[in-house]
């Protein structure tokens, strides 16, 4: 072999050797790449998961509607009241979605919102203030552009308390806790050739704890204060925090014991497990 050939040899081996390198370096890349990539796809599935239970966990709707047009007066304690109890459930660790003065689209919508959101570990917290009329032994929560004049009007232009809750339960909430602040005298009573004062009962489906501000059939008037009776007490034991049903029970005697059993708020329950308030205790 000449030195011409040798060259030649060593040229050639130089370049199998660099075309070597660089085919591992680029095999090297691309699992470095895949790995990466893997490990990326893992973290954002467990930060979906975790996030996705710490994010829906805890949900709440309310809605305060004060300014109905066939009122005399607004209810300004409705809205006073369902700002408040958005800013303690904020801080209780609950994603609020807060209605005001909400139209039956706008309460639809947010009904819509709060189903497309509820998950099997879900606890879900409606409150409704405003006016609420009994329809065909059910209560509806009536939004401000209702147009009533007849007991056909209520089903027709109310949301029905007893369809949201289940709804929460086919959507398979963990727990379900509602309070209802509209057993007031409404403005639409007198144009019905029959009618009832007051809410009707509202059955707690699987897993529910409910509290109404009355009595079935029974009204009651509202105080002259920032907030209604009911939310005024409602914020003062949720502030104490502790179980749901222990919150709830304290509230209705409280109430009662005030007003001296004039106002005896309604407590129905069948909740299968502890559900605390604060973001510290579990459920």
């Amino acid at each position: 072999m000449n030195v011409r050939q040798l060259e030649l040899s060593r040229r050639t081996i130089a370049v199998a050797a660099a075309l070597i390198g660089t085919v591992s370096l680029v095999i090297g890349a691309h699992a470095a790449l895949n790995m990466r990539a893997i490990d990326a796809a893992k973290a954002v599935a467990t930060d979906e998961v975790t996030g996705s239970i710490g994010q829906s966990s805890r949900l709440a709707l309310v809605i305060g509607n004060g300014h109905y047009p066939d009122a005399s007066a607004p209810l300004t304690q409705s809205i006073n009241d369902a700002r408040a109890l958005s800013s303690s459930l904020r801080k209780n660790g609950f994603d609020v979605d807060m209605v005001e003065d909400a139209t039956k689209d706008d309460m639809v919508r947010a009904v819509n919102r709060l189903k497309s959101r509820i998950k099997r570990d879900t606890v879900v917290m409606l409150f409704f203030g405003g006016y609420g009329v009994q329809a065909g032994h059910e209560s509806y929560m009536l939004p401000v552009d209702a147009v009533i004049w007849k007991e056909s009007d209520v089903r027709r232009q109310g949301v029905s308390i007893d369809g949201v809750l289940d709804m929460m339960k086919e959507q398979g909430a963990k727990a379900k806790l509602v309070v209802v602040d509209a057993s007031r005298r409404n403005p639409y009573e007198r144009r019905f050739r029959s009618y009832s004062h007051g809410l009707a009962p509202i059955s707690a489906t699987d897993n529910a704890l409910i509290l109404s501000s009355a009595s079935p059939g029974k009204v009651v008037d509202d105080g002259k204060g920032e907030h209604s009776v009911l939310v005024g007490e409602f914020l003062t034991n949720l502030t104490a925090q502790g179980s749901a049903e222990s919150v709830f029970n304290k509230t209705r005697v409280a109430i009662s014991r005030a007003s001296e059993g004039d106002q005896v708020p309604t407590i129905s329950s069948s909740l299968l497990e502890d559900v605390h308030f604060g973001e510290a205790a579990g459920g």
